[in-house]
């Protein structure tokens, strides 16, 4: 199942990817030198939430719906509403951005997005959304075999977003983990920001024993559950894991987590952080 259909976008998986998304690339923006974002399956880049597309606006109702008129929350929430109300009339909700048009708004002049998309009507949408746009490169290409080409990226700062579609369930975590590997291997220090599923947690286990091994100096996890995860035919929650996250990531996303499990929540919801793996020095 592709959760990218625009019927789950801005659902609360979304909001959750897309907040630590735009907090990284906000701690990114801390410094004056140019970075680099790959998002290694960028989907088209914009979402209809109203007609026949959307289904009615699909589970958007049950995410960003719930909170995109509210005020007084922590900032890295703050922030993400201000950049999907960016994308819309003032003071409607028409569309939801996605991943590469998120990051392309925050980004700088100096800072460069690098978007892949295989799928060839994604593609062709995503070229046509950032057509104007120099700082953007839009791929037709594999996301896994890209982060073999594209790292280091020449400015050896920024993020690899990986955000697949687990068409193949579990089995999806096979090609994940060889390509943070690939990636470590060619860039010790580069951040990759991967997003989860969460339907039965028990079964992620494995996966985290393994990437807890990866090469790398530190990995954030961060989850969010709107109900509890013991069903294996509904998307119970979501998370992100987070290899060598930027300084004081966690500090900033801390306090966001248990306000978004209290807005998107729907029974027993859940938001939890913590580190599989620390840097110490």
């Amino acid at each position: 199942m592709n959760y990218r259909h625009a019927y789950h976008a801005g659902n609360h998986a979304d909001v959750l990817k897309h907040v630590v998304l735009l907090a990284i690339v906000d701690a990114l923006k801390r410094k004056d030198a140019p970075f680099c974002v790959i998002d290694t399956h960028a989907g088209r880049g914009q979402y209809l939430l109203q007609g026949e597309q959307s289904g009615a606006t699909g589970e958007a109702r049950a995410g960003i719906f719930r909170m995109f008129v509210l005020k007084g929350l922590p900032p890295v929430l703050q922030s993400y509403l201000k950049r999907v109300q960016a994308d819309n009339p003032v003071g409607a909700l028409v569309s939801y951005p996605g991943s590469p048009l998120l990051a392309a708004q925050a980004m700088r002049p100096q800072d460069r997005l690098v978007a892949c998309e295989l799928q060839p009507d994604e593609a062709r949408a995503l070229s046509l959304l950032f057509k104007d746009d120099k700082r953007v490169t839009v791929m037709a290409r594999d996301g896994y075999a890209a982060i073999k080409a594209l790292v280091p990226p020449k400015e050896r700062r920024g993020l690899v977003l990986i955000d697949p579609p687990y068409e193949q369930q579990e089995d999806e975590f096979v090609p994940i983990l060889q390509a943070l590997k690939d990636g470590l291997e060619r860039w010790p220090t580069g951040c990759f920001a991967l997003w989860y599923p969460i339907k039965r947690g028990r079964t992620l286990q494995p996966f985290f024993r393994k990437a807890a091994r990866l090469d790398c100096k530190s990995l954030l996890r961060v989850e969010l559950l709107v109900r509890p995860d013991d069903s294996p035919l509904r998307l119970n929650g979501s998370g992100m894991l987070v290899v060598n996250p930027p300084w004081q990531l966690d500090q900033a996303l801390g306090p966001a987590l248990p306000v978004l499990a209290r807005l998107l929540g729907e029974q027993q919801p859940n938001a939890t952080l913590d580190w599989l793996k620390k840097d110490e020095t």
